[in-house]
C-alpha cells in the first residue's frame, strides 16, 4: 500500500464522531419547532372554522387574535433557536423538502377536516315533504251571472249525444250521487237517457250529505261533453226520497205519454219485427175492410208477410167507408201485438193521394182467372195475369213473398163488394222471366198469416 502524503491531515475518528451528533441535534430541534408551530396554527385554524360554523362572532375574533399571537411567537422562537444553536451545514435537499412541504399541508388538511365537521359536507338524502294532492275541481267563488238558457238550448242540454258547449243560467233536477268523492247530479234527459253534471261552488262541501236525494240546483250550467257537464251552483234544495206507491195512470192517457221514435216507427211497419211496441205515432197505408172492421195495410200487401193494423176509435171510423182502397195517414196510439200487426187508436185520419200504378195495363194481353180454380195457364213474357178471389171476414188471400218476386206480383188490390156481399182481392202479375211456375194462394188469418184455412194452386207457364 502507498503511504499517505506528509502534507495531508486525516480527520481523527473522535472529530467525526463528535460532529455528526451535534448536527443531528440541531436539525431535530429545528424540525420540532416547525412541527409545533404548524400544529398550533392548524389547531387555531380549526377553532376558527368551528366558530364560524356555529355563528359565534366573539369566538371568531378571539380565535383570530390567538392565531395572530401564536404566528408572531413562532418567528421569535425560531430566531432564539437559531441564536442558541451553532450554524450547521445545510441539510440535504431530499430530507428538508418533505418537511417544508408537510408544514403548509398540515393547516390545509386541518382546515378541510374542520370544515367537514362544521357542516360543509352536504347531507346524503333530503327528506321529502308530504305527498302533493291532485287539485280537485272545487270552486269557492262563483262566476258572474251569464245569459239565461233559451228553450232550444235547454232541449240540446237535455239531449244525450248533442249540445256540447251549451252554456247559460238555468235549473236542473235529478238524483245526487258521489263519483270520485265529488257530488254529481244525474239528470234524466230526453229519450229517457241519463246525463251527469258535476256540482261546483261554495256549497260543494255540503252537497255530499244529500246522496240519493232529489236535488234541484240553480246556477250557471255548462255542457262540456255530449253526455256530461258542470253546474256552478248558486242555489239548491234537496228532498229526501220517499217510497210511495205510484198509482198507474188511466188507461186512456197511458199510451199518449210516449212518442215513438223514427226507428220504432220503422220497426212497427216492418214484417216480423217490433212486437210489443206501443206509443203515439203517425203511419201511412192502404185502407181495407175485413167484415165490418177497417184495416190499414202498411207494408207487403197481398203476401204472407203483410203488416196491417185494425183502426179503432169512433170519431175516426165514422167517415172511413168512402176512403176504402185509398191511401190514408193515420195518427194515434199504435199497439203492435205481433210481428204482423196490431191495432191503432186513431185520433186523426187524413187522405193522401194514391201512388200511381207502376205498370200500365194498356196494350197488354191479360190472362184472367176468376175464383179458386186449380188450372194451368200460359202467359206471354212481359204481359199480364190477373187472379180474382173472394175473401172472408177475418182472413185474407196471400202468396209467398219469394214467389211473388219470381212471378212478378205488381198489385194486390182490395175491392169492397156491394152491401151484403163479400169483398174481392185482385192479384196482378207481370212475369219477367220465362219458365214454369207453381203459384199457391193461401187464405190466412189477417194478423197471424201462419194460420191457413185453405189454399189452391195454379200452374203458370211464361212463354218468351
Amino acid at each position: 500500500m502507498a503511504k499517505p502524503k506528509s502534507g495531508a491531515k486525516k480527520p481523527t475518528p473522535a472529530a467525526k464522531a463528535g460532529a455528526k451528533p451535534a448536527a443531528k441535534k440541531d436539525n431535530a430541534a429545528r424540525l420540532d419547532l416547525i412541527r409545533n408551530a404548524s400544529k398550533k396554527v392548524a389547531t387555531a385554524a380549526t377553532k376558527v372554522v368551528k366558530a364560524v360554523a356555529e355563528g359565534a362572532k366573539g369566538k371568531v375574533a378571539a380565535a383570530k387574535k390567538a392565531v395572530a399571537e401564536k404566528v408572531e411567537k413562532a418567528p421569535a422562537a425560531k430566531k432564539a433557536a437559531a441564536k442558541a444553536a451553532p450554524p450547521a451545514p445545510p441539510a440535504k435537499p431530499g430530507k428538508a423538502a418533505p418537511a417544508a412541504k408537510a408544514a403548509p399541508a398540515a393547516p390545509a388538511a386541518a382546515g378541510k377536516k374542520g370544515a367537514g365537521k362544521a357542516g360543509g359536507k352536504a347531507p346524503a338524502s333530503v327528506p321529502s315533504g308530504p305527498p302533493v294532492e291532485k287539485p280537485r275541481p272545487r270552486a269557492t267563488k262563483l262566476p258572474p251571472v251569464g245569459e239565461p238558457l233559451t228553450k232550444r238550448e235547454m232541449e240540446q242540454l237535455l239531449t244525450a249525444g248533442e249540445g256540447r258547449g251549451v252554456t247559460g243560467e238555468g235549473s236542473l233536477k235529478g238524483r245526487l250521487i258521489l263519483s270520485g268523492e265529488m257530488p254529481h247530479l244525474v239528470v234524466v234527459g230526453r229519450d229517457k237517457r241519463e246525463l251527469t253534471f258535476l256540482l261546483q261552488g261554495p256549497d260543494q262541501e255540503v252537497l255530499p250529505a244529500y246522496v240519493d236525494h232529489k236535488v234541484s240546483v240553480v246556477g250557471l250550467i255548462k255542457k262540456t261533453t255530449n253526455h256530461s257537464g258542470v253546474v256552478e251552483v248558486r242555489k239548491y234544495s234537496a228532498k229526501k226520497p220517499e217510497v210511495e206507491e205510484v198509482a198507474p195512470p188511466p188507461s186512456d192517457s197511458e199510451p199518449k205519454l210516449r212518442y215513438l221514435s223514427p226507428g220504432e216507427v220503422s220497426m212497427a211497419v216492418a214484417a216480423g219485427m217490433g212486437a210489443g211496441i206501443k206509443g203515439f205515432a203517425s203511419i201511412r197505408g192502404n185502407l181495407e175492410m175485413m167484415g165490418e172492421d177497417f184495416v190499414l195495410v202498411v207494408s207487403n200487401g197481398g203476401t204472407r208477410q203483410q203488416v196491417s193494423f185494425a183502426i179503432e176509435g169512433k170519431a175516426a171510423v165514422k167517415s172511413l167507408r168512402k176512403h176504402v182502397g185509398q191511401t190514408l195517414q193515420v195518427t194515434g196510439v199504435v199497439d203492435k201485438t205481433s210481428g204482423w200487426g196490431g191495432r191503432i187508436a186513431a185520433e186523426t185520419v187524413e187522405p193522401r193521394p194514391s201512388e200511381a200504378r207502376s205498370v200500365s195495363r194498356d196494350e197488354m194481353e191479360l190472362v184472367h182467372i176468376e175464383g179458386e180454380v186449380p188450372t194451368s195457364v200460359d202467359v206471354k213474357l212481359n204481359h199480364g195475369l190477373t187472379v180474382r178471389l173472394q175473401e172472408q171476414p177475418g182472413a185474407t188471400w196471400a202468396i209467398e213473398p219469394t214467389l211473388a218476386k219470381r212471378v212478378g206480383l205488381r198489385e194486390a188490390n182490395f175491392e169492397p163488394g156491394p152491401a151484403g156481399s163479400p169483398a174481392t182481392r185482385e192479384f196482378f202479375f207481370t212475369p219477367r222471366n220465362p219458365g214454369n211456375f207453381e203459384v199457391e194462394f193461401f187464405l190466412a188469418k189477417a194478423f197471424t198469416p201462419g194460420v191457413v184455412e185453405r189454399s189452391f194452386k195454379i200452374n203458370v207457364t211464361v212463354k218468351p
